[in-house]
């Protein structure tokens, strides 16, 4: 699979940079903005990277399994591949007193919150050097350093002190930001600070610290045609009720491994107004830093059939016809006994966005692709952006699920 540093470093990189942000708070939760960052691949290697991701996925879900079985923490340092190598999302993270601000990937699947990555580390007084190794392998990019406890804040409102976060004195595949501000369960930092079992995440010192009353957080994204904007939300202590337009459906954690490392599921899948089996009901996850929708290889290929689409040479998505995209049916997800459509539309990459990832800017591009491995796995489908821009999603550990609901971009027509 191709290196995520050496793609990054090659690639025009296009960035929405926020300035101090624009914190909101409503009825005891808070809420700050983050911010799409496009990578200009210009080849196929964004497909490429998604499975190299999704395979780490399993990988590092499967070790967790496996030692847990045994009665072992999980020493070893997995794979949890971070960056979307599409559409990755951010925001600006103050480390210190006076703060220094970081550019951070905003990632579900990853707990870690580390720097150093662009911006190097700038010691305060706040700054405690605990001595001990850091250390993170993503698949596709990885750093290694030191844990230090500090002030980390996320906005006026949302100061976390002595919060551990890893200062890298290596790292590869992050060019262009500056590091990670990890949000998935917290059991994925075992194993990653020696002399530590697991380490809270910042959601769960908020939490702790009676900043935020619920520990839980809201995810909200917006359909795109442009490669700049701030057009996502990040909700710290429970839901934004603006952000949806139905109840919220929730899903408990899955028991099936490697799945259930993560903000994983159970759902399936149909085609179609005759809801065609894509793929029955099974385990998977929910990825911010996922950008498409990737399905076990033989759902895949249903899909791919029941669409009529090809995979196009020069990006690795699929390709579809004028005619055929005329015919383009829902993709159904059916979760806790409720459908979630994602329209034709929602199925289109954007237009305007199709040169970003080396294809041409008249032709239609599927965001549904290949996860590379049958069903079976324990893992057999990734949610990932392409599905959260069109529907809200909350992740709440103190009840172990994940929540959905519709928004007014559900049916939105923008690509």
């Amino acid at each position: 699979m191709t290196k995520l540093s050496v793609l990054l470093s090659a690639l025009l990189t296009l960035t929405v940079v926020l300035a101090s942000p624009v914190v909101q708070i409503r009825d005891s939760i808070i809420t700050i903005p983050i911010a799409k960052k496009i990578v200009s691949t210009g080849s196929r290697n964004f497909v490429e990277a998604e499975r190299a991701r999704a395979q780490g996925l399993i990988a590092r879900g499967k070790a967790k399994a496996a030692a847990r079985a045994r009665g072992e923490s999980d020493a070893a340092v997995g794979n949890i591949p971070v960056t979307n190598q599409a559409v990755t999302y951010v925001s600006n993270v103050g480390v210190g007193s006076p703060p220094t601000q970081y550019e951070l990937l905003i990632d579900t699947g990853s707990s870690n919150t580390w720097v150093g990555a662009g911006t190097a580390y700038k010691k305060t007084s706040t700054s405690v050097n605990t001595g001990k190794r850091v250390s993170v392998t993503y698949g596709s990019g990885s750093f290694s350093g030191t844990e230090y406890l500090d002030t980390v804040s996320l906005g006026p409102s949302l100061v976390i002190q002595q919060q551990s976060i890893g200062v890298a004195s290596t790292s590869s595949g992050f060019d262009g930001v500056d590091g990670i501000l990890g949000i998935g369960p917290v059991d994925l930092t075992e194993g990653t600070v020696s002399g530590e079992n697991s380490i809270p995440t910042v959601t769960d010192n908020l939490f702790a610290r009676g900043i935020i009353s619920s520990n839980e957080i809201g995810i909200s994204f917006e359909p795109t045609t442009t490669p700049e904007v701030t057009n996502g939300e990040l909700t710290f202590g429970g839901i934004d009720s603006t952000k949806f337009t139905s109840s919220i459906t929730y899903a408990p954690i899955t028991s099936t491994s490697p799945a259930g490392e993560f903000w994983g599921i159970d759902q399936s899948i149909s085609y179609g107004t005759d809801f065609f089996n894509i793929l029955p009901r099974t385990a998977g996850i929910v990825d911010t830093g996922t950008t498409l929708i990737l399905l076990a290889t033989n759902a895949f290929e249903l899909y791919k059939l029941r669409t009529g689409a090809t995979e196009d040479s020069s990006t690795g998505l699929l390709k579809i016809s004028n005619d055929n995209l005329g015919r383009l049916k829902n993709l159904n997800f059916h979760i806790q006994g409720v459908t979630f459509e994602l329209t034709p539309n929602a199925q289109l990459f954007p237009h305007s966005l199709n040169t970003d990832i080396g294809g041409s800017a008249t032709d239609n591009y599927l965001i549904v692709n290949d996860l590379g491995t049958p069903s079976g796995e324990g893992l057999d489908f990734i949610n990932g952006y392409a599905f959260l821009e069109r529907f809200y999603s909350v992740y709440d550990t103190a009840n172990q699920r994940v929540g959905f609901a519709t928004t007014p971009f559900t049916d939105a027509t923008t690509n």
